[in-house]
C-alpha cells in the first residue's frame, strides 16, 4: 500500500480486517490485554469489587474514578474545542481536525460511562438517577450532562457510519443529511453541557475540605477544571493526531495531510494562553488562600512539580513551538500537558486525598484496578482503529464531498 494511498470501503467489501492479524506483535498483545481485561471483568462482576481493589469506606472513589473518569471526561474535551472553534467561531481551516476529534470525544465519553460500571457494580443502576433524581446533588447533574453529551456527540460521529454504510443502505443518506443540517445547533448544545459537567467534576470535591490537601481543595475548583478541559482539549487534538500520522499515516487524505501542520501551531497557540491562565489563576488562588506555608512542605513540592513542569513548562513550550513553527516541539508539549492534567486528576483524586491519614493506611490502587484501566484504554485504541480503517474519519468520502 503506498503511503498516500486511501482505502475506502466497497459495495463488496465493507470490512477489512487485515489489520488485526494476529501475526502482527501489537496486535498479539493488544489481544492477551482484552484476554486478561474480560477475565477481571467477569471475576468482579461475580466475586464483587472487593476482590480486585483496595478501596474501602475511607476511600470509596479511586483510580477508576480518578483516571476513568475525572481524566476520561477531561481528556475527551477535544470534541467541544474544535468543533467550536471550526463552526462556531468560523475557523474554517480547523475543518480536517474535525472528525477525528469528535470520533475520540464520542469514545472516550463512551468508555467512561462503560468503567463506571465497574465502581456501580450492577448495569441497571446506572440509568436509576433519571427514575430517582436528586435535584440537588452535584454528582446527579453530572451524570445528566455527561448522558446527554454522549448522545450529542453520538448524533455527531453517527454521520461517519452513515457515509460508510450508504452503499448498502442507500436511506442513511437522508439521515445523513438531516445531522449534517443540526450541526451548529449540535454544537452550541455540546459546548453547554461540556461547560457544565467539565466544572461541576471538581465541584464534586467541594464537599470534603477536610480531606483535600488546601494546595488543592479551592471554591474555584469548577472552574479549574473547566479551564484545564479547554487546555486538555486542544493538548489532545495535537496528541492524537501525532500518534495517527504515525499508526494510520496511510488512512489520511491530502487535505488532512496539508491542514495538519496548521492545526497544531493554532491550537499550540490556544494551548499556551490557556496554560498561562491557568497557571495564573492557581498562583493567585493559592496565594488568596494564604496556603504560601505548605509550600515548604513535601505536598507543597508536589504542588511546585504539577505546577511548574506540567502546566508552566507546556505552556513555555506552546508558546515556542507556534513562534517558531517547530512541529516536534509542540507534539512535545501536548505530551507533557496531557500527562499534567493526568497527574492533577491523580492529585486531586487520590494523591492528595486523605492526605492526613498516615501511610498505611492511604489508599493505593491495586494491580487488577490499574489492569482493568489498561483494558479499558485498550478496547478504546482498538474501536478507534477499527472505526479510522472502515470510516471516512481521515479522509472525506467521494460521495460525499461536502461531509468535512
Amino acid at each position: 500500500m503506498s503511503q498516500h494511498q486511501i482505502v475506502i470501503p466497497t459495495k463488496d467489501k465493507l470490512f477489512n480486517l487485515g489489520e488485526f492479524s494476529l501475526r502482527r506483535p501489537g496486535n498479539m498483545i493488544t489481544a492477551v490485554i482484552l484476554v486478561v481485561g474480560f477475565v477481571l471483568t467477569f471475576i468482579r462482576f461475580t466475586q464483587g469489587i472487593g476482590s480486585i481493589t483496595n478501596l474501602s469506606d475511607t476511600q470509596p472513589w479511586g483510580m477508576w474514578i480518578g483516571f476513568d473518569l475525572l481524566c476520561g471526561v477531561c481528556l475527551a474535551a477535544g470534541g467541544y474545542f474544535t468543533t467550536v472553534a471550526c463552526y462556531v467561531m468560523g475557523m474554517k481551516h480547523f475543518h480536517s481536525a474535525v472528525r477525528p476529534a469528535v470520533t475520540t470525544a464520542f469514545l472516550g465519553y463512551a468508555f467512561v460511562v462503560f468503567a463506571l460500571l465497574y465502581d456501580l457494580g450492577h448495569p441497571l443502576r446506572l440509568p436509576y438517577m433519571f427514575f430517582f433524581p436528586g435535584t440537588t446533588s452535584v454528582l446527579f447533574e453530572v451524570g445528566l450532562c455527561v448522558a446527554t453529551y454522549l448522545t450529542v456527540l453520538f448524533i455527531e460521529f453517527s454521520v461517519a457510519p452513515m457515509e460508510w454504510l450508504a452503499c448498502k443502505f442507500p436511506f442513511l443518506k437522508k439521515w445523513r443529511k438531516v445531522v449534517v443540517r443540526c450541526t451548529i445547533i449540535l454544537t452550541i448544545f455540546g459546548v453547554c453541557l461540556s461547560t457544565l459537567h467539565q466544572s461541576s467534576l471538581g465541584a464534586l470535591y467541594l464537599i470534603a475540605p477536610g480531606k483535600l490537601h488546601p494546595l488543592w481543595y479551592s471554591p474555584f475548583m469548577p472552574m479549574f477544571f473547566f479551564v484545564s478541559s479547554m487546555a486538555a482539549g486542544c493538548s489532545m487534538v495535537i496528541f492524537e493526531g501525532m500518534w495517527a500520522h504515525k499508526g494510520v499515516h496511510h488512512y489520511m487524505d491530502e487535505t488532512h495531510l496539508r491542514e495538519a501542520d496548521e492545526v497544531v501551531f493554532s491550537f499550540s497557540k490556544a494551548g499556551a494562553f490557556i496554560l498561562f491562565g491557568y497557571f495564573m489563576l492557581k498562583l493567585i488562588d493559592m496565594l488568596v488562600q494564604a496556603n504560601l506555608p505548605y509550600l515548604c512542605s513535601g505536598y507543597g513540592l508536589w504542588w511546585l512539580v504539577e505546577m511548574l513542569f506540567f502546566v508552566l513548562m507546556p505552556a513555555l513550550l506552546y508558546a515556542k513551538g507556534s513562534r517558531d513553527r517547530n512541529i516536534k516541539l509542540c507534539r512535545f508539549a501536548s505530551a507533557n500537558a496531557v500527562l499534567g492534567i493526568v497527574l492533577n486528576r491523580f492529585n486531586v483524586s487520590m494523591i492528595a486525598f486523605n492526605y492526613t491519614l498516615p501511610a498505611d493506611e492511604r489508599y493505593f490502587p491495586s494491580i487488577w484496578e490499574v489492569c482493568i484501566s489498561i483494558f479499558v484504554v485498550t478496547l478504546i485504541v482498538t474501536v478507534y482503529r477499527f472505526i479510522v480503517y472502515h470510516m471516512p474519519v481521515l479522509y472525506e468520502h467521494p460521495d460525499f464531498k461536502d461531509a468535512h
